[in-house]
């Protein structure tokens, strides 16, 4: 050991006191308005489907009407790869990998639909249709053939249409509360969001409900979605979609985005309605900004090309929603819209390849992190938070295996969720 530095200073203790204490405001506010992410499994979509078609064997359908598609157009792993693009090493477990989920887990997250898949309809058809709804989810959830996240998207808060989702909404709500309460996967998506007082008046209804049965306050959350361009660049300039979140009152789950309203919304002609469009990709862009460190999570849009009809159309639809899901994911947009049971061995596909492909340079580079060991790349700590949530999420969908991640990490599930979580403090590193 050399000469100990001897350590001096000029300041008297009371000025650090008097700084934490003129900012003792702002800590409460930051930890408020930003708490990161909640650490809860993100699904890497939704399906939607509507009120008056969702039936009990609807997930089991889905996922069978898939399979009956890979098998009619892609009946094995090297002409699957063949058509997507997916590398030879990658074919056999991705291949295996997607048949196994739709034949266990074909919906990550379903929304029943009152709003534009629905349509208008008399009020006794669309009570009977909301009552049916919540008494189908909750057999669903108490028999185990639920998606791991079920709920209702209701008709928005515009004059024409305001009292209908609210009665919906209630009707969904109070025949799940009958039939035994609201189950933990329940999400509920507010359509055709244009100015925050319509989420705070979303956040009313949901309170009141709250009341009238004793939940605990905030117990329902929901997901806001951008389908107006009022809801990204409002009439004074600002970002109306962050002063959404903050008037859901910490309820926001998600922002998902509306590809063909918000296109529409816009002058995109329809040829040109993509969720690649440089419009799409704007609006996208100011939503993930807005709710970075938040934790509500921001989901991309749809395509609405139809895998259907002769092989080489259903390769060209399969190709599209391949890479358009592949480029959502490298933007870190890892949730987005499936809307026909032929969506989901690519939506699937895509997934698996982008974890799977990279499971081994993630998996290096946190164990490197973790061993101080450097190597070519020097990580910092929102580095490791980002790759034990990139291995995370790849283990919550199926595209990963908790064996394999410990085996190339040398770190046990339990170190990924105190390395992604924004609570972690600090860490201690278990053997797997």
């Amino acid at each position: 050991m050399g000469q100990q530095e001897k350590v001096a200073t000029s300041l008297a203790g009371t000025v650090s006191e008097e700084i934490s204490a003129s900012l003792t405001a702002v800590d409460a506010e930051l930890a408020r308005r930003y708490p990161g992410d909640p650490g809860t499994r993100q699904p890497v979509h939704t399906v939607y489907v509507p009120g008056d078609v969702f039936a009990p064997g609807t997930l089991r359908s889905w996922g069978d009407q898939a399979l009956a598609a890979l098998d009619e157009h892609a009946p094995d792993a090297a002409s699957f790869a063949a058509v997507l693009g997916i590398p030879e090493e990658l074919a056999d477990p991705v291949h295996d990998r997607v048949r196994a989920k739709l034949s266990r887990e074909p919906v990550e997250d379903l929304r029943i639909d009152f709003e534009d898949g629905y349509g208008p309809r008399p009020d006794a058809e669309e009570d009977e249709a909301a009552a049916r709804a919540a008494r189908l989810v909750s057999q669903a959830y108490a028999d185990g053939t639920a998606a791991p996240y079920m709920g209702i998207r209701m008709k928005c808060m515009e004059a024409g249409v305001r009292d209908r989702g609210i009665r919906t909404t209630d009707v969904f709500l109070t025949g799940l509360m009958a039939a035994g309460g609201l189950p933990e996967g329940l999400v509920l998506t507010l359509p055709k969001v244009t100015y925050p007082e319509q989420v705070t008046a979303f956040v009313q209804l949901l309170e009141a409900f709250e009341k009238a049965h004793g939940l605990d306050a905030g117990r329902i959350g929901f997901e806001i979605q951008i389908e107006t361009s009022q809801s990204i660049l409002a009439a004074d300039g600002t970002a109306a979609v962050a002063r959404m979140i903050d008037a859901a009152q910490g309820r926001a789950t998600g922002l998902h985005y509306g590809t063909f309203d918000y296109s529409a919304c816009v002058g995109v002609s329809a040829a040109y309605q993509a969720s690649d469009h440089p419009a799409a990709d704007h609006a996208k862009a100011v939503m993930q900004v807005a709710a970075a460190g938040t934790g509500v999570r921001v989901s991309d849009g749809s395509t609405n090309v139809l895998p259907v009809g002769p092989t080489a159309q259903v390769h060209e639809a399969w190709r599209l929603h391949y890479g358009l899901t592949r480029r959502a994911l490298a933007r870190a947009y890892y949730q987005g819209w499936d809307m026909h049971p032929g969506h989901l061995p690519t939506r699937y596909a895509a997934v698996y390849t982008f974890y799977r492909e990279g499971l081994e340079p993630a998996a290096a580079r946190l164990a490197a992190y973790v061993a101080k060991a450097g190597g070519d790349v020097m990580d910092e700590p929102a580095t490791a938070k980002a790759l034990s949530g990139y291995l995370l999420r790849g283990i919550d969908c199926g595209a990963l295996d908790t064996a394999e991640v410990a085996r190339l990490t040398g770190l046990t599930r339990a170190d990924l969720d105190a390395f992604s979580s924004p609570r972690r403090g600090d860490l201690t590193v278990t053997a797997p």
